[in-house]
């Protein structure tokens, strides 16, 4: 059975094939570098893609049907939100007989829009930050006071169109408003196909997902994690992560939210525990395959090997136990925020509690337990993607 996955630069790429060939698939990954990430992993077999999902993403989903018909792929696993709606977009371009194991298109997109998806977890029973939606450009001369500050500013969608005419695309970040004119300089650079934006109050607290699986109307595997350390320190992407037991009143709101989307496929609702209050709070729903997907992996919910059996028809127990506390380290991202924590003001890391101390910094990197923590790229019998990272990360490889 032949499997071709997208985006080989990514680190969700490199755990979904490492578990896809564990499971006994045929893996392609397809990458526009010559050397990617996922692409040198032991047992892969890489192709070359030359579009790009954000700029041409017609032309990319034509491309990836080219591929898909000359290696005779069954199914077809896009990996990042650009290329997940390139090919929902364009889902002509792909072959009849290609398997493409996600929700569609409007699905998809009420799921990842940021303000409907506020919404729709207010009605299941999650609890939601403080939020202001600023529907249109002209609503940002009324912003709430400075009691409401620090804050941050979230376009209504990660990934939205360049030109209003179709074509390219264009990624959106979240940013992050210390008080009211930060927030003003932050909403005037947005276009205004970001709008509706979300400013919303800024949640003290640690960041956590639920990982969920849902097919034929049913969940089918879930698991959890909290966010130990992330890059930028106050708040991005996660670089230390550890399993965490499932809380049941969350996985059965997340269920309800699932449900109201008649979601098909895999997604991680992502919020914030509030320091203050010990809920759950609602951040967004994440409709792919995500960053930290080898820690469940290695926690024993291998989510790539079970999608891609419910895509093919193949019956599939329900998961819900795995082990606990078992930690997970992207090594260069937590170097990176290292020299972060090393080389910044305390003023400008931003972090919650004020703790910016350098000495901390390093003794919390370096305590580091074996057997406990594993290291995410790195792995004995499968070395060549740490090796291509690090010359990627010294800049020594393009």
């Amino acid at each position: 059975m032949r499997v071709l996955l997208t985006d080989g630069s990514e680190r969700a790429a490199l755990a979904t094939a490492r578990s896809l060939i564990t499971a006994g698939y045929e893996v392609f990954v397809a990458a526009r570098e010559r050397l990617s990430l996922a692409g040198v992993s032991r047992g892969v077999r890489r192709v070359r893609v030359h579009t790009d999902a954000l700029e041409q993403p017609r032309e990319y989903a034509a491309e990836l049907g080219e591929l898909a018909r000359d290696i005779g792929a069954a199914l077809l696993l896009p990996i990042t939100d650009p290329s997940v709606e390139a090919v929902l977009e364009n889902r002509r371009a792909l072959p009849d007989s290609v398997t493409l194991p996600l929700p569609d298109l409007e699905t998809y997109l009420r799921g990842s829009d940021k303000a409907r998806g506020l919404a729709l977890a207010r009605e299941v029973g999650i609890a939601v930050p403080e939020t202001v939606v600023l529907e249109t450009p002209g609503m940002c001369a009324d912003l709430p006071d400075a009691g409401f500050f620090p804050a941050v500013v979230k376009p209504h969608r990660s990934v939205i169109p360049a030109d209003p005419n179709g074509g390219p695309k264009r990624r959106l970040g979240v940013s992050r408003a210390e008080n009211v004119d930060a927030c003003r300089k932050a909403l005037a650079a947005l276009p205004p196909a970001a709008f509706p934006v979300l400013l919303q109050r800024r949640v003290c607290g640690s960041g956590e997902g639920l990982f969920l699986l849902r097919w034929d109307g049913k969940i089918v595997a879930a698991f959890a994690h909290r966010r130990l350390r992330e890059k930028p320190p106050a708040g991005g992407v996660s670089v230390y992560r550890k399993s965490i037991p499932l809380d049941n009143e969350l996985l059965a709101a997340g269920a309800a939210f699932l449900a109201e989307l008649d979601w098909t496929g895999v997604a991680m609702i992502e919020g914030k525990r509030d320091r203050e209050t010990g809920r759950f709070m609602f951040m967004e729903l994440n409709g792919r395959l995500w960053g930290s997907l080898q820690l469940a992996v290695d926690a024993g919910v291998n989510f790539p090997a079970l999608l891609v059996a419910c895509a093919l028809g193949r019956e599939v127990s329900p998961i819900r136990r795995y082990a606990v506390d078992v930690r997970s380290r992207w090594f260069w991202g937590d170097v990176d925020q290292l020299y972060l924590r090393l080389t910044r003001r305390r003023a400008d890391l931003h972090l919650e509690n004020g703790n910016g101390s350098r000495l901390a910094a390093l003794w919390e990197f370096l305590r580091i337990r074996p057997g406990r923590d594993r290291e995410e790229v790195w792995r004995w019998r499968d070395p060549a993607p740490f090796l291509v990272e690090s010359l990627r990360w010294a800049r020594v490889l393009k």
